[in-house]
């Protein structure tokens, strides 16, 4: 099933909801056999998103402690400009944000102690999609 293009449909239902949890992000030389909830392989190493429970077992240094917020709406990988309005949203709000497309949604990683005002920020966005 191909996921969505249309932008305004995207943002009026994506539906934004916060995975449990802390998440981090840490990067390793040599990963072991660690289930990352998502892998970056650069040429400095390998960055994994993990849990922080994860990370503090296996003494992983992180700087950025963050919640997980997944949109719902199935976005195409090909939809042109989800990213840029979500962006803008929780730049004006002051919320920084790492993105990760995954095949069937997009997911934000913001800081942990701004995820209540993301959602919001998120919200409002999702609903001013639906009253055009």
């Amino acid at each position: 099933m191909s996921g969505e293009r249309d932008l305004d449909v995207l943002l009026s239902s994506m539906s934004p909801v916060r995975r449990a949890g802390t998440y981090v992000f840490v990067s390793v030389l040599e990963p072991d056999q660690v289930c990352a909830e998502a892998t970056v392989v650069e040429d400095e190493g390998t960055t994994l998103v993990v849990t922080k429970a994860v990370a503090d077992n296996h003494g992983w240094h992180y700087d950025f402690e963050a919640a997980w917020i997944t949109l719902r709406a199935h976005s195409a990988l090909d939809a042109i400009g989800l990213t840029a309005a979500v962006s803008a949203r929780l730049t004006a709000a002051g919320i920084s944000c790492n993105v990760i497309a995954g095949f069937h949604h997009d997911h934000l990683l913001v800081p942990v102690a701004k995820a209540g005002l993301a959602l919001a920020a998120l919200a409002e966005l999702a609903a001013e999609g639906r009253t055009r």
